[in-house]
């Protein structure tokens, strides 16, 4: 493949306005496999990290989520861009990443390879099966037992959470986490991070949709970002971005407030 190619493949992967240049760079690194650049809109693919094109791909999909997003933002934010420090790998990037990767797997760009690989493959089985799955039975069994033990403090006159705390050093976090899962069915095929997801859900049709949409081979990140765009009905970026510039005002309302608080008392001494 060449710049051109590669550059032709993420169109067709998906289109975009925002126009973006390809280059491998010929050169090998063993810090990173590629680079994307907001202020110049170039992804550079060090090609001498690659075995096959199915690897290059894979990066190229990569580096052209990171654009899609910068894309995004500057339609709701004018020619601005993110600042350096921003934090890229967010959620909503793992969501889109995972969405371009499906969409290149369907139009033929990119496979997995599962299939060429028969010791993975078996493997692969066997840690879904006898632990991913049997760590999730595991765990609903422990919830099982927390929420019993919960019961036997109270009729004990026994906190709780100092039980928690002190006699099973316990993190309370934790302890919710796993009571929940032991209370909530959730099929522990998933495995247990999976199942934490899926029982903090409120309706029962959601943590079924949930559940189906893992078992189907859908990445967790995609999972819970499409649970919270239902949960919100699809709310629109405006109404976001204006929800979360009251908040920032408040909170900068409230440092201000504080800030003067500190100079006064500086000042005083």
């Amino acid at each position: 493949m060449d710049n051109e190619k590669i550059k032709h493949m993420l169109l067709d992967i998906c289109e975009t306005d925002l126009d973006f240049t390809v280059t491998m760079t010929g050169k090998e690194s063993k810090r990173v496999n590629g680079l994307y650049k907001p202020d110049t809109h170039e992804i550079l693919l060090h090609n001498k990290n690659f075995k096959t094109d199915n690897q290059l791909v894979y990066t190229a999909v990569h580096e052209y989520t990171h654009h899609l997003i910068t894309a995004e933002r500057r339609a709701l934010a004018g020619d601005k861009v993110p600042p350096a420090n921003a934090r890229v790998h967010t959620q909503a990037f793992w969501t889109k990443f995972h969405e371009l990767l499906e969409t290149a797997e369907q139009k033929g760009y990119y496979v997995l390879g599962l299939e060429n690989a028969p010791e993975l493959q078996q493997l692969t089985q066997e840690i879904q099966k006898n632990y991913l799955e049997k760590n999730g039975v595991l765990m609903q069994e422990f919830g099982k037992l927390l929420a019993k033990a919960h019961t036997l403090c109270e009729a004990a006159n026994i906190r709780y959470e100092d039980y928690l705390d002190r006699i099973l050093r316990l993190p309370r976090t934790s302890a919710r986490d796993i009571t929940r899962v032991g209370i909530i069915p959730v099929n522990p095929a998933v495995g247990f991070d999976n199942m934490k997801m899926i029982a903090s859900l409120k309706k029962p049709e959601d943590r079924t949709a949930a559940e189906q949409q893992l078992l189907s081979g859908k990445a967790p990140d995609t999972v819970r970002s499409l649970m919270k765009r239902k949960a919100s009905g699809e709310e629109d970026p405006k109404i976001k971005l204006e929800k979360e510039k009251q908040r920032l005002s408040k909170t900068i309302a409230q440092l201000t407030q504080r800030l003067e608080f500190v100079e006064e008392s500086l000042a005083n001494m």
